[in-house]
């Protein structure tokens, strides 16, 4: 191509190249020495008439002109002519240019960068090609820039950095094609996890790097290091962590704590890291004078003082705080006071440690919500978002109950991230509530095996989706199978039935056992819906329909006492139930950290249909705390059950109470209650139509590194199983005699589940109770 524009002497400028003259200069102005000869010839202007560009396919030359920036007849020097070239090559469209000037000619050739054919991955295993295309800028049928692929191997490198492998490291590379295209090609080589191999706290008294390590998210690497990810070092999981210790530390007093500085030490193997905390605690401080004044005419403070609930002398906590405006705000809504605004003052104490509570009620500014936006969502039904506010559009603006949806929106697990923010809407009394999520994968197909002492090994198999079709509803099927017994299960809850807290389950379950301790299978199937709503802050109530079908048959060629005989004569048989469990947890609202107590009650009520009546009623009272500055913990447990059969109705064995391991430790699932017994020909566990179990546990670290995962416990346990609606004179301990068990146990966090190992010794038995002195079972949480 030739444009016209003037005449000049030749220069040539090459990318990387420069012509004496111009180097000459440069020189001259970074050591200060003055080149004449050099000066002179910079001082040179060209003009130039015509322009031809060379090289250039896709680039059209009317647009590497505009880079170029040269006026048509206009002077140009020798740095100008450099600008020009700078130009060319920093528009990142050619991979080298040329400028000659020859005469009253400029001479620009080009070579433009190849098109990128196609984008591949090599080596990578822990993050999938389909991934790393989301996180790389440079896409197919785009121009190659080498700038763009190194800042491409940059991302890839953090993305591995964020998982651990700091070692990480990628190389782009291309291979020419046909028609100036190119593959590039990123080649990674992953590397090993970058552990944790130590967290340690420089600057705490109150508690041990031990506790503490129990809050944090990030983990010691341990000797099961392949199968957990959490020892692995992660920046923003330490940032993490410092919030975490935080609220553990403020939670208990403790209002000047703080994180002055955190030392993550890389070894110079690059495999491993020391991560030091250095706290400062601080004085605990605890409640002081608690009181209310009201600003607002007509408000009693007194009325909001009672419902406050906060004592004087307890540890102070900011999210006793929180609770008692929560509750001060729902008498305000009783009232039909809905812009009270409720501003704790607090004062501090620092001789006597103490901080005094002026709760002040005022009438707050008249805003409304106008509107709730949700984005992000491509799977959730907005439906299912909306109804963890429980504010709507046109009700008043409440900012503590926006950031309680956004932690019951977190806490539904259908989402990656989750962004609840508040903003000025089309009038100034209006907000409008804007939600960003972004979703997460809800459904879980798993396989694993199962243990028992009494059963051994099984297979269990089970999928479920928390989320299905979006709805916000939970769809399970399970399957189990160890030697001699299977069962089979569907359910199916809608947590919000009708879009009230009303939250509805069905449940389908089949099984057949065919038990290792005695001489009989059965046959059961059931059918199970229910409701389940709450009645107060910390207490639910269910009701439930329940059809259950029941057969009963001997092992061949067993000997059996009378009672099973006749038990297992019987047709198969159904029982149509109505029932109730009522439920109080204080650990829903999580005012004590170190404390906490369940209670929970039960009844069903057979003879709705079916062949049997009866009343089946069931408690159970668990109380937990943590002592010794929460190493050890200390948990107490009563349990108890009756059925009481009516009218014609007898019970099976199936039905009434066999206590063993998973009721009382230290003896078979069989081991204690009615028996009816014969030297040399059966020994028939009945089981009781009562329970009652008493237990009491204690857990505590045993010295040993933490990385093992291993704790020590003790127990004692003292209960019975008694009763019979029927009878027959070689029936033994139909009475309430009294069992107790002590022992010890070993507590194993593995990739399979926690696990617990009991070691056990009854101090008092009946001489036919069944003892069983080991026993490993999936440790279960309170």
């Amino acid at each position: 191509m030739t444009n016209t524009f003037g005449a000049g002497a030749a220069t040539t400028v090459r990318r990387n190249k420069f012509s004496f003259p111009l180097a000459a200069a440069i020189f001259a102005i970074v050591s200060g020495v003055s080149i004449s000869a050099p000066e002179m010839t910079l001082a040179q202007s060209y003009v130039f008439s015509n322009v031809s560009i060379e090289g250039n396919r896709r680039i059209p030359a009317g647009t590497i002109l505009t880079y170029a920036g040269i006026a048509q007849g206009e002077s140009v020097s020798a740095a100008e002519l450099n600008e020009a070239y700078q130009n060319i090559v920093n528009s990142g469209l050619f991979e080298t240019v040329e400028l000659t000037p020859r005469g009253g000619t400029l001479v620009i050739v080009v070579t433009e960068f190849p098109t990128i054919n196609r984008i591949s991955f090599e080596g990578n295993r822990r993050i999938k090609d389909d991934a790393l295309t989301e996180i790389v800028q440079s896409t197919s049928r785009q121009v190659f820039s080498p700038t763009r692929a190194e800042a491409d191997a940059a991302l890839i490198s953090e993305a591995y950095s964020q998982q651990g492998r700091l070692a990480a490291r990628v190389t782009p590379r291309i291979i020419r094609r046909s028609d100036n295209r190119v593959d590039l090609i990123f080649e990674v080589f992953e590397g090993g996890n970058t552990e944790v191999e130590r967290i340690s706290f420089v600057g705490n008294t109150a508690y041990s790097d031990r506790r503490l390590r129990q809050v944090l998210q990030s983990k010691q690497a341990g000797l099961l290091r392949a199968f957990f990810r959490s020892d692995t070092f992660v920046a923003d999981r330490i940032e993490f962590d410092k919030q975490v210790l935080q609220d553990f530390y403020q939670s208990r007093g403790f209002v000047d704590f703080r994180v002055t500085g955190v030392n993550a030490e890389l070894a110079r193997e690059r495999d491993g890291y020391t991560v030091t905390f250095n706290v400062q605690e601080g004085q605990q401080f605890k409640f002081g004078e608690i009181t209310t004044v009201s600003e607002y005419e007509g408000v009693e403070a007194s009325v909001y003082q009672d419902v406050a609930k906060l004592k004087s002398g307890s540890i102070y906590s900011p999210s006793d705080i929180e609770s008692a405006i929560a509750r001060m705000e729902r008498q305000a809504n009783r009232e039909g006071r809905d812009f009270l605004r409720i501003e704790p003052r607090i004062t501090r104490n620092d001789r006597t440690l103490t901080l005094d509570v002026e709760f002040v009620l005022s009438r707050g500014p008249r805003v409304f919500v106008e509107r709730i936006d949700i984005a992000g969502n491509t799977t959730t039904l907005d439906r299912v978002i909306r109804q963890q506010f429980k504010v709507a559009e046109g009700d008043p603006f409440n900012p503590r109950e926006i950031r309680e949806s956004a932690e019951r929106i977190r806490a539904l697990g259908y989402f990656s991230t989750a962004e609840v923010n508040a903003r000025e809407g089309t009038r100034p009394d209006q907000v409008i509530v804007d939600v960003d999520v972004e979703e997460a994968p809800t459904g879980s197909l798993s396989f694993g095996g199962t243990y028992s002492t009494t059963d051994g090994f099984g297979l269990a198999i089970s999928f479920r989706e928390n989320n299905f079709l979006g709805r916000g509803q939970s769809v399970g099927v399970t399957f189990s199978g160890a030697t001699d017994d299977r069962t089979y299960a569907v359910s199916f809850t809608e947590p919000h039935l009708l879009g009230r807290d009303v939250a509805l389950n069905f449940g389908l379950s089949y099984s057949e056992t065919e038990s290792s301790y005695s001489d009989y299978s059965s046959l059961n199937g059931s059918f199970t819906t229910g409701l389940t709503f709450p009645l107060t802050e910390k207490s639910r109530l269910n009701v439930n329909y329940k059809l259950a079908a029941n057969d009963l048959t001997l092992d061949s060629g067993a000997t059996v006492g009378s009672l099973l005989t006749a038990e297992a004569a019987e047709d198969l048989r159904y029982a149509s139930s109505i029932g109730y469990k009522y439920s109080y947890d204080t650990r829903i609202s999580g005012l004590n950290p170190n404390a906490g107590l369940l209670l929970e009650f039960a009844q069903d009520f057979g003879g709705v249909g079916g062949d049997v009546e009866f009343i089946r009623s069931t408690g159970r009272a668990v109380a937990q705390t943590k002592v010794w500055n929460e190493e050890i913990t200390l948990r107490a447990t009563l349990k108890g059950g009756a059925i009481s059969m009516l009218g014609d109705s007898n019970s099976q064995v199936t039905d009434r109470y066999l206590i063993g391991s998973s009721i009382m430790r230290g003896f078979t699932p069989d081991g204690i209650g009615p028996r009816q017994y014969s030297a040399g020909n059966y020994d028939d566990a009945l089981g009781g139509t009562m329970y009652a179990v008493a237990q009491f546990d204690a857990e505590f670290p045993l010295g040993l590194p933490e990385e093992l995962g291993i704790t020590g416990g003790v127990f004692y346990d003292i209960g019975s199983a008694w009763g019979l609606d029927q009878s027959a004179g070689d029936v033994l301990y139909e009475d309430a005699s009294v069992r107790q068990v002590v022992g010890v146990s070993i507590f194993w966090t593995t990739p399979i589940g926690p696990l617990r190992f009991n070691w056990s010794k009854a101090l008092e038995k009946e001489e036919f109770d069944k003892e069983q002195t080991f026993d490993l079972s999936i440790r279960t949480e309170f």
